[in-house]
């Protein structure tokens, strides 16, 4: 007698195997049958005539855990589950909620409040990564986590905000902040080497913490150093640690933007205008070889027997603090050191300058040699407001800075400047080259999408506030109607295993992501033929279409159009 019966649906088993015509048996929080359930009874039995059975989708580069701890989690994280995922790994870009710490307490908080405007005096009831960790467990989880820990506060608990590189005796307090991060349950390490204060570690600093690692079977993730004219560079970087320290590596959210120089301005101006062309016609030209390239890097290393591998976002449009655009130096100190600065017109002057004759030169420690430098990158216009704290500035949210700054009547710097003062640090913003999501500039991610080692990532950040990526409601569904079923870039079976079993045997998620006897009971049935997303970059919180059940741990969570998280299903993965 089994708890469910999926019946007479083709199962999509997350290895890349052929689909097969089946039934799925569920019993308690397992898979208990797949085959032929023949006379076998369930309690709840659903005919999948037509459907397609498949693992549930595994994230392999999220936030959601930075929305774990509040009281509305589940509101906040249901559009994850509603479009199939009922895995997560958390704790990227070097950023998580703990350890929290007391030597440079300000620094760190500083660091986490910046992100989700959490009230540390009332809302933080932990301290270390652990702690972290009883407190969610207890609470409860929507879905499953594995978080990783945070580079980012551990080099700021051993040594605050300071522009430099490590000491030995501050790399020996990482080393053991990590250890103790590891045993609680951490899966790995994430690094975020483009922001402040990652992106002022070295090399060596990265290597004493991949033999942490080692000791200890965690995996080594990397907001790369550059996405740039140095990728390649940052990409050899994380593959040494891989296989110096014997660690399984992850490349997050590969993208590339090139560098022109001079010749910027011309080069922003073109892809522009190919861009509002594609509306009608995309011309096909290779625009995905800068990634192909460094993605044979990737496939030569492994060939090498190095574990590493990356994670793609289907969208042409990321998302950041808007601080991170400007220069290491100007971003340093408390909130109101940096503020002081905004406010300062001979430091904007500075600013500007660094922004205009920067110089993007490897290992980009250098106060001007940042690669997020977006604004010279991507032009003014590159950046759109995702979410500010202020009720009075809730307009602003999907205006370009360039649409600002003639609303304003300023130069686009003074317009960013002005709302981070008027916010108190608090804007998030998107970022594209063109429209978002545009089909010109899309073509760049094609290597990647279609790739059968690169994983699919929604980067989700769901606070409950601003504009949402239109990932965080229909990745998933996205990436399966668009690019798999519709431009064929590659066969489905290859699709569910990018998003599912391959996620799950690269993290270790020990019997995830797979439709197999004994494996946990997350699965998804979906409706191939119905698969469609229904929001766009300025409405985007809609549940997209063909999403027709979602199991985690063997609990129906989603049935149709109706949404059931009682009680709350997910688990902790923890390392141990």
């Amino acid at each position: 007698m089994f708890d469910v019966i999926l019946r007479n649906g083709t199962v999509v088993d997350g290895t890349g195997a052929p689909a097969f015509q089946g039934d799925v048996g569920i019993a308690g929080d397992r898979i208990a049958m797949v085959g032929k359930a023949n006379g076998a009874a369930a309690v709840t039995e659903i005919d999948a005539q037509g459907k397609y059975i498949a693992p549930g989708f595994v994230d392999p580069h999220s936030h959601a855990d930075l929305s774990l701890y509040r009281e509305n989690s589940t509101a906040l994280l249901e559009p994850l589950v509603r479009q199939g995922i009922t895995t997560f790994v958390g704790g990227n870009c070097g950023m998580a909620m703990a350890p929290l710490g007391d030597a440079h307490r300000d620094a760190v908080e500083t660091y986490i409040n910046i992100f989700t405007q959490i009230d540390f005096d009332r809302e933080a009831h932990w301290q270390s990564l652990g702690d972290y960790f009883d407190y969610v467990e207890d609470k409860g989880l929507l879905l499953n986590a594995a978080v990783l820990a945070p580079h980012g506060l551990l080099r700021l608990n051993a040594m605050g905000m300071e522009p430099r590189a490590a000491t030995d005796d501050e790399i020996a307090a990482m080393k053991a902040a990590l250890a103790e991060a590891l045993d609680a349950g951490a899966i790995g390490l994430s690094t975020g080497l483009q922001y402040m204060p990652g992106s002022q570690s070295d090399t060596r600093e990265l290597l004493a913490l991949g033999a942490e690692l080692h000791d200890r079977g965690g995996i080594f993730t990397s907001h790369l150093r550059s996405y740039s004219n140095t990728l390649d560079r940052a990409i050899d970087e994380v593959i040494e640690v891989a296989e110096t320290c014997e660690v399984p590596a992850q490349l997050s959210h590969l993208f590339w933007v090139p560098d022109y120089g001079r010749l910027g301005p011309l080069f922003q101006k073109v892809v522009r205008g190919m861009a509002r062309l594609s509306k009608y016609w995309t011309p096909p030209l290779p625009l995905d070889q800068p990634m192909a390239t460094q993605l044979k890097q990737v496939t030569a290393a492994q060939q090498r027997g190095v574990a590493v591998r990356a994670d793609i976002m289907p969208t042409t449009t990321g998302f950041t603090h808007i601080l991170a655009f400007f220069p290491p130096w100007s971003v340093t100190g408390s909130v109101e050191e940096v503020i002081a600065r905004l406010h300062d017109p001979e430091q904007r002057k500075r600013i500007l300058h660094s922004i205009e004759h920067g110089k993007m030169e490897w290992p980009h420690t250098g106060p001007d040699a940042w690669t997020l430098n977006l604004f010279r990158l991507m032009g003014w216009g590159c950046a759109r407001i995702m979410s500010v704290a202020s009720d009075k500035n809730k307009r602003l949210e999907g205006m370009s800075i360039t649409e600002i700054a003639r609303e304003r009547g300023v130069h686009p710097l003074d317009a960013v400047c002005d709302l981070l003062i008027e916010e108190e640090g608090h804007v998030l913003a998107f970022e594209s080259m063109a429209e978002p999501d545009d089909a010109f500039t899309e073509r760049s991610s094609f290597a990647g999408l279609k790739h059968p080692e690169v994983m699919i990532s929604t980067d989700a950040i769901l606070m409950g506030g601003g504009i949402p990526s239109q990932l965080f409601y229909g990745c998933y569904p996205k990436y399966l109607s668009r690019y798999v079923r519709d431009m064929r870039l590659l066969p489905l079976e290859n699709a569910i295993r990018k998003i599912s079993g391959l996620a799950a045997e690269h993290f270790n998620l020990r019997d995830r992501g797979v439709i197999a006897e004994n494996a946990y009971a997350d699965v998804v049935v979906f409706d191939y033929d119905a698969l469609a997303t229904k929001g766009t970059f300025r409405d985007p919180a809609h549940f997209p279409d063909g999403i027709e059940h979602v199991f985690i741990n063997g609990n129906h969570v989603v049935d149709g159009d109706v949404f059931n998280p009682d009680p709350l299903p997910g688990r902790l993965l923890r390392r141990t």
